[in-house]
């Protein structure tokens, strides 16, 4: 039995384009998300954040790896009970809040799916009153079950979709940019919905993002992914306070100060993979600390501390 929730081993996810070139999306990504926290997953579009979240899920079928959720293997080949197990205890909340819900349902029927699919009710009242309970706590009136989707805001879309993974009672929630589509106002408040949802439900969130920003507010660990490798991942003191990847640094100082005169002097720290130097196939990972780990080579790894260590 693995003492992690969630459990990701060395995954990989290729798609062959042709018979010469076959895109290598996600390339030997490994970490793991604990009972109750959030693990947020940055990087730049392309990096292969969402696919690493709809192969764990598995609308994706792994090309190699290892993936472990509550003690049981989900990567391989799914019989009856794994499959059970994984689409009732894991659920995912998508980017597009207009694509992700059928506009010929009703919201209460949108939300009950996965009761339905699953037959988690003993009666018609008790899905009713699941249904209603987490719309109330989404902020949702009961009255919009009967509602469709094209009725409701960008952010209302959106809390119907964290409702209709949150009905589920699910133990790990996979959030791929649930709040990149929205208004700058909208995004705090699901964001905090999220939060408190979390903190009663006991759910994970894997939370995927570009916001670094947001992903700090969230996340009690970040990984940050840079094409298809986890360059580097540690708490979230750890990657704000003492970054060591330069891609991590790059990001990091692509974030504006709220302060205008702060905003002045601040210098983009700029990162070209091509022209680097760095080759992330001949670097392992590095501990800094306990809860801190780094992709590079021994020289990397030494030339980076040093550096940091001296401020630089």
């Amino acid at each position: 039995m693995s003492e992690h929730l969630l459990e990701v081993e060395g995954l990989k996810q290729y798609f062959p384009i042709n018979k010469r070139y076959t895109v290598k999306a996600v390339d030997g990504v490994s970490f793991h998300i604990d009972a109750g926290e959030t693990y947020g997953l940055v990087g730049e579009s392309g990096s292969g954040k969402s696919t690493i979240g709809r192969a764990i899920i598995r609308l994706y079928t792994p090309t190699a790896g290892r993936v472990t959720f509550e003690g049981v293997e989900i990567s391989g080949k799914l019989g009856a009970d794994e499959t059970q197990h994984l689409r009732t205890r894991m659920q995912m909340i998508f980017q597009d809040p207009m694509a992700c819900l059928n506009p010929r349902k009703k919201v209460g029927d949108i939300i009950a799916q996965g009761l339905d699919i699953h037959h988690l009710y003993k009666s018609r009242g008790e899905r009713q009153e699941k249904v209603r309970r987490i719309m109330e706590k989404m902020g949702l009136d009961r009255e919009h079950a009967n509602r469709y989707p094209h009725q409701f805001s960008g952010g209302q879309r959106q809390r119907i979709g964290i409702a209709r993974a949150l009905v589920m009672e699910p133990k790990l929630v996979i959030a791929d940019e649930p709040i990149s589509a929205l208004d700058v106002s909208i995004q705090a408040q699901v964001v905090n919905l999220m939060k408190d949802l979390q903190e009663e439900l006991g759910a994970a969130y894997l939370f995927i993002a570009h916001d670094l920003s947001m992903v700090k507010y969230i996340s009690d660990r970040i990984g940050v992914l840079h094409l298809g490798h986890l360059v580097e991942t540690g708490t979230t003191k750890d990657i704000f306070d003492c970054p060591l990847h330069p891609y991590t640094r790059s990001l990091l100082s692509a974030i504006p100060h709220a302060d205008p005169r702060l905003e002045k002097t601040r210098v983009a720290i700029a990162y070209d993979y091509k022209t680097s130097g760095i080759d992330y196939t001949q670097g392992t990972y590095h501990s800094v600390s306990d809860t801190h780990t780094v992709l590079a080579t021994d020289a990397e790894f030494a030339a980076w501390r040093t550096a940091a260590e001296q401020g630089v």
